[in-house]
């Protein structure tokens, strides 16, 4: 995957079945690579949602892994097709060399200005500042007055109502978690509930 075609906005999924992870997969592959997906390490099915999501919809939409701290799941990420792997904290070395041989985007976290600085000079594509609704919006355009312009993501505590200013100072990207759909139409699998969400968001953040 080439950085350039990096979607604004990431899809969190966290604690989804495989069922309701397959329907936002299915949604998302309708809107032309505007929204990705991640599937987090923490749920127990987030191999096989990549790997099953890659091969009905990995032309449509972008499908990667999230909470990536370890070497061996970033590994089985790669493995199953993963194509982007973002993580809570920092990256190790290992990590990032297996990313650059298999092509595929690297999202670690940060949040002070060294953290970010080191990351991107050991190879980071994307740097994550976490939790973003800790730092506040204004924090990505204090910290790139004196870093210049970076590819930052903001996540953490992303809302419909605060996407858009946190845009507006200066983040590339960001990763939106439980907020991005109603719970409820997560658990009933409201497909036509759950696409309006996805529309309003791209809606928030054009």
């Amino acid at each position: 995957m080439e950085l350039k075609n990096y979607p604004k906005i990431t899809v969190i999924m966290r604690g989804y079945t495989y069922e309701q992870a397959m329907l936002i997969i299915k949604i998302l592959s309708n809107y032309n690579h505007k929204i990705g997906v991640e599937v987090t390490t923490n749920n127990p099915d987030y191999l096989k949602i990549i790997e099953d999501g890659n091969e009905q919809y990995g032309d449509q939409v972008y499908i990667g892994a999230g909470t990536v701290i370890k070497k061996e799941q970033a590994q089985d990420a790669i493995n199953a097709g993963a194509q982007f792997m973002l993580g809570p904290e920092k990256f190790s070395d290992d990590i990032f060399d297996l990313a650059k041989k298999s092509g595929v985007i690297t999202v670690p976290g940060a949040m002070t200005p060294s953290e970010v600085v080191d990351q991107f000079d050991r190879g980071a594509d994307i740097v994550k500042i976490f939790p973003a609704i800790t730092t506040g919006a204004n924090y990505f355009k204090q910290i790139q007055g004196p870093l210049g312009k970076q590819k930052l993501m903001a996540v953490g505590g992303i809302s419909i109502d605060n996407a858009r200013e946190f845009i507006d100072k200066g983040a590339s990207y960001l990763g939106i978690g439980s907020s991005f759909f109603n719970k409820s139409d997560v658990r009933n699998m409201d497909k036509e509930a759950l696409t309006h969400s996805v529309e309003d968001f791209l809606k928030a953040t054009e």
